[in-house]
């Protein structure tokens, strides 16, 4: 079997005992993998691709709750608005009208986290300090009647420089703290950061949603 399953007891039992949940990085993986850890009682999975996601959605258990985690694009909004269960990677403000819009229209509202551009490199995504803080302060999130904001995301630099990756983390959890202010309904709760080589170092900066994938199903198989 391609899942580590004591790796995965052993994994969930850690981050229970510290309040944080686990998002089951699934992309490129076969349905029969993601079956095996739902019947451990996993039930968050996460993707990268749409195509993929929807392919998954449609033939696996419908009380799977599916997070996009990928780069989204705008046009690709619409495939994923009826069940998507959080978009982890909101990175501008026209991404955030177009859920809201597909929203709309499905009558729903969809949970997003806004991601923040935290690491040293250009291909990461995601609103910089200042464009957070402008949205913010600037009252227009309440405009978008069928998003609601949970929190915020940020991936760290692809480095083993422990000092960068937590002077990053640390930052991120500065500006989740901050813009926490700005939603005092309670519904701003999730700060997820920290993925399988660096989540130990994200819990302990304030992480409480973390994603993992080799860990729990072995190296990726781009090849399909």
């Amino acid at each position: 079997m391609a899942v580590n399953t004591q790796q995965y007891l052993t994994i969930i039992k850690e981050l229970t005992d510290q309040g944080v949940q686990l998002i089951a990085v699934s992309k490129t993986k076969p349905n029969e993998d993601i079956q095996a850890l739902y019947e451990l009682g996993h039930r968050d999975f996460g993707e990268n691709y749409v195509q993929e996601l929807v392919d998954k959605q449609a033939s696996l258990p419908l009380d799977i709750n599916w997070h996009f985690i990928g780069h989204l694009q705008s046009n690709k909004v619409k495939y994923i608005a009826p069940f998507v269960y959080l978009i982890h990677g909101v990175d501008s403000e026209k991404l955030l009208q177009e859920i809201n819009k597909q929203g709309v229209k499905q009558n729903r509202i969809i949970d997003c986290l806004l991601q923040i551009h935290i690491a040293t490199e250009e291909t990461k995504f995601g609103f910089d300090g200042p464009a957070l803080h402008e949205l913010l302060l600037s009252g227009r999130v309440a405009d978008y009647s069928h998003v609601r904001i949970r929190g915020l995301m940020g991936m760290a630099s692809f480095s083993e420089n422990q000092q960068l990756l937590s002077q990053e983390f640390t930052t991120l959890k500065n500006y989740f703290d901050k813009a926490k202010i700005a939603f005092p309904n309670g519904q701003f709760e999730i700060l997820s950061m920290g993925m399988s080589s660096d989540y130990a170092l994200a819990i302990s900066k304030g992480s409480n949603m973390i994603r993992i994938g080799s860990l729990l199903f072995g190296a990726r198989n781009y090849t399909k």
